[in-house]
C-alpha cells in the first residue's frame, strides 16, 4: 500500500500566508494541515508516501524529512500544474503492478476509520452527502451501491454524493494507464486533467469501485474555512497545548499553545492556536491562528490569521472622560 499526496498547489485563496509557505504547511489546531493528514495515514499503518510537490516544494520536503524520519518518502515535482489527475500520474514510475494506492489530497483533513477502509477488498472512494455538490466531484451509484458514473463539478448534479479527496485504488497500475490515456488524448475538464476522469475511465474498462462514508472532512482552502476547521479540531481535542502558567492571563478553552510562548496580561480563547516562541502582551484573542515567532501587543483580535515572524502593536489609550460621555473606537 502506497500513499500519493498531491501538495503542489499555490494556495491563492490563502494569500498572503502562501506567499512564503505552501498551503499544506499552514497551521491549524496546533500543527500544519499536512501533518494532520500524514498522522492519520501513519496511524492506519501506512509507511510508504509519495508527495507531489510544486510551489515551495522544498519546504514540504524539509518538513516531512525533519518530522517523519520513520517513513519511506519520495518527492515528485509537478511542473506545470495541470490538475489532480496529472499530479497522480507523475508518480507512475513508483507504482508497481501489484501496488494498491491511497490518494489523499493535501489540503483536506478527513475524519474516517481508515483501517476499516484499507481492509475492504474493493476500490473505494470517500464520499459525503452535501447540499450543493456543484463544486465537487460527484459519484452516481447503481442499485447495488457500485459507482456507475463520476462527474467533476457538474452544473446539474444527478447525485449529492460529493468526493471528499480520499481514494483507495486496488489496481494502482490500471489507474496510471487510465490517467495516461486521458492525458494523451488531452481530455480535460474545466481546463485540467482530473483524477475523477481517470477513475471514470477505469470504470468504463470494467473496474468495480464502491464508496465509503466520511464522517466529516475539513476544507482548509480559504481563511474562513481554515478558522472553522481550527475551531472544530480544537474542540475534538486534536490540538496540543502546554500547561499554562502565564502572568495575569485568562485561558478560555479550547486553545492550542505551543512551547516557549511568553504571554502576559491577556485573554486567550476560545478557538485559538498559537505557534511556538510567540510573545503576547495585553492581547485579547478569539477565533484566531497565530504563527510562530510572532509578537502581538495592545491588540484585540477575532476571526484572524497572523503568520509566523509577524509583529502587531495596537493602540494604547489614556483617557480622562467626563460625565455623560460616549466614545466608539470601532
Amino acid at each position: 500500500m502506497k500513499v500519493i499526496i498531491p501538495v503542489a498547489g499555490i494556495g491563492s485563496k490563502l494569500r498572503p500566508h502562501t506567499h512564503t509557505q505552501p498551503k499544506a504547511l499552514v497551521p491549524v489546531a496546533g500543527k500544519p494541515i499536512l501533518s494532520h493528514i500524514v498522522d492519520n495515514l501513519i496511524e492506519a499503518g501506512i509507511r510508504e508516501f509519495i508527495f507531489i510537490i510544486g510551489y515551495l516544494g522544498n519546504k514540504v520536503e524539509d518538513y516531512i524529512k525533519g518530522h517523519y524520519p520513520g517513513i519511506e518518502t519520495r518527492f515528485v515535482l509537478q511542473e506545470p500544474r495541470e490538475g489532480t489527475g496529472h499530479a497522480v500520474w507523475l508518480a507512475r514510475n513508483l507504482i508497481e503492478d501489484k501496488d494498491e494506492v491511497i490518494i489523499a489530497l493535501g489540503d483536506t483533513i478527513f475524519d474516517v476509520q481508515l483501517r476499516d477502509v484499507l481492509h475492504q477488498p474493493d476500490s473505494m472512494l470517500g464520499v459525503k452527502k452535501v447540499d450543493d455538490p456543484r463544486n465537487y466531484g460527484v459519484a452516481e451509484l447503481d442499485e447495488k451501491g457500485i459507482i456507475k458514473n463520476l462527474v467533476e463539478k457538474p452544473p446539474i448534479p444527478k447525485s449529492n454524493l460529493a468526493l471528499v479527496g480520499l481514494y483507495k485504488i486496488r489496481e494502482g497500475r490500471k489507474l496510471m494507464h487510465s490517467l495516461e490515456e486521458i492525458i494523451e488524448k488531452n481530455h480535460r475538464t474545466h481546463g485540467e486533467f482530473h483524477l475523477t476522469d481517470g477513475i471514470m475511465r477505469m470504470i468504463e474498462k470494467g473496474s468495480v469501485i464502491k464508496t465509503f462514508p466520511v464522517e466529516n472532512w475539513y476544507d482548509c482552502g480559504n481563511k474562513d474555512s481554515l478558522l472553522e476547521t481550527n475551531a472544530v479540531l480544537l474542540k475534538k481535542g486534536n490540538g496540543h497545548a502546554v500547561k499554562h502558567s502565564f502572568e495575569n492571563t485568562i485561558i478560555i478553552p479550547p486553545v492550542s499553545i505551543a512551547e516557549h510562548c511568553k504571554i502576559s496580561n491577556s485573554i486567550i480563547g476560545p478557538n485559538v492556536s498559537i505557534g511556538d516562541h510567540t510573545t503576547l502582551n495585553y492581547a485579547i484573542l478569539k477565533d484566531a491562528i497565530i504563527g510562530s515567532y510572532s509578537s502581538i501587543e495592545n491588540a484585540v483580535l477575532h476571526h484572524s490569521v497572523i503568520g509566523s515572524d509577524a509583529g502587531l502593536r495596537g493602540l494604547s489609550q489614556s483617557l480622562n472622560l467626563g460625565d455623560s460621555t460616549e466614545i466608539d473606537f470601532g
